[in-house]
C-alpha cells in the first residue's frame, strides 16, 4: 500500500500537477493539504475520471485538506477534537480495511510573539492544536489498528531537517515548544518514516518561492508521515519525490511517501 501526502498550494492552481502524479505513481491513497477552495468547489471530476474516491474538507480561500484513495474508505471525521469553536478546516480521518489514516494541515504559528512580546494568537492556536493532535495520536492507539498521520506538520523536526538551523531558530516551525510536542508523538510510539529509513540523509520537502531556495538547494523537511507501531513495522519504502518542485508553476512543497507491505 502506498501512502502519500501533497500540499498543493492551492487545489485549482496545481489539479494538473495533482492528476499527473496519480497517473505517474498510482497511490493508494493521497492526502492533499492547503486546498484554499470550498467543499463543493474541488475539482472533483478530474479526481474521479482516474478512478480515485475522494474525502474533502474546505475552507474558502484558506486551509482545506482531503484525502484521495483508490478503493472507497468510510470517512470517521473531518475536525480535530477537543475544541467545538475551531472552525478551520485541518484535519480528516478515514478508515479502510482496518487501516486508520489521518490527514492534517498543521497551522504554521507565525509571528511567535505579539507586538507586546507575549506568545501571538497563533503561536498559542499552533500549540493547543498540536496538544489536541497528541490526545487524538493517544486514542487512536488504543484501537490497536496500524495507523498513519500524515501531512503538512509545519514542524522542522531537527538540523538535519532545514538547510541552516541558525537561520530558523525562534521561528514557529523550530521552535523548542513545537519540537517538545513533535517528540511527544513519536514518544508515544509513532515513527517518522521517511527519517527511519534514511537517518543520515538531508532531503527537504518545501523549499520557499522567495530568494531562489529551489535554486539554491535551501530547503525544509515539514511534510511527514508517521506511522504507529502496527504500521511501522509494515514499512518497506519512504521517498520524497522532488520532480513536482522543478516543474513548472508548482506547490511550494513536492510529494511524500511510503509503502507498507
Amino acid at each position: 500500500m502506498k501512502i502519500a501526502t501533497f500540499n498543493v498550494n492551492s487545489i485549482k492552481k496545481r489539479i494538473p500537477a495533482v492528476c499527473d502524479w496519480l497517473l505517474e505513481h498510482e497511490p493508494d491513497h493521497l492526502v492533499l493539504q492547503e486546498l484554499k477552495c470550498q467543499t463543493e468547489a474541488f475539482p472533483i471530476a478530474s479526481i474521479t475520471e482516474l478512478g480515485y474516491h475522494a474525502h474533502i474538507k474546505g475552507q474558502k480561500a484558506y486551509n482545506g485538506v482531503a484525502i484521495l484513495s483508490k478503493s472507497p474508505a468510510t470517512l470517521r471525521c473531518d475536525a480535530l477534537a477537543g475544541d467545538a469553536d475551531d472552525e478551520q478546516a485541518r484535519y480528516l480521518e478515514i478508515e479502510q480495511d482496518g487501516l486508520i489514516l489521518a490527514g492534517l494541515y498543521l497551522p504554521n504559528g507565525n509571528p511567535v510573539q505579539d507586538e507586546n512580546g507575549a506568545d501571538s494568537i497563533k503561536f498559542q492556536y499552533k500549540l493547543r492544536w498540536l496538544d489536541r493532535l497528541i490526545a487524538q495520536a493517544e486514542a487512536l492507539l488504543l484501537e490497536e489498528k496500524p495507523v498513519v498521520i500524515t501531512g503538512d506538520f509545519n514542524v522542522i523536526p531537527n538540523e538535519m531537517d532545514v538547510y541552516d538551523a541558525q537561520a530558523w531558530q525562534g521561528d514557529a516551525l523550530y521552535h523548542p515548544e513545537v519540537h517538545k510536542r513533535f517528540q511527544h508523538l513519536l514518544h508515544l510510539g509513532f515513527w517518522d518514516a521517511w527519517r527511519t529509513l534514511h537517518p543520515d540523509k538531508r532531503r527537504y520537502s518545501f523549499w520557499d518561492y522567495q530568494r531562489g531556495r529551489w535554486q539554491k538547494g535551501e530547503g525544509i523537511r515539514i511534510d511527514h508521515l508517521l506511522l504507529s507501531p502496527l504500521a511501522a513495522e509494515r514499512l518497506q519504502s519512504a521517498e520524497i519525490d522532488t520532480t513536482p518542485r522543478g516543474r513548472p508553476e508548482p506547490s511550494d512543497h513536492t510529494p511524500v511517501w511510503c509503502v507498507l507491505g
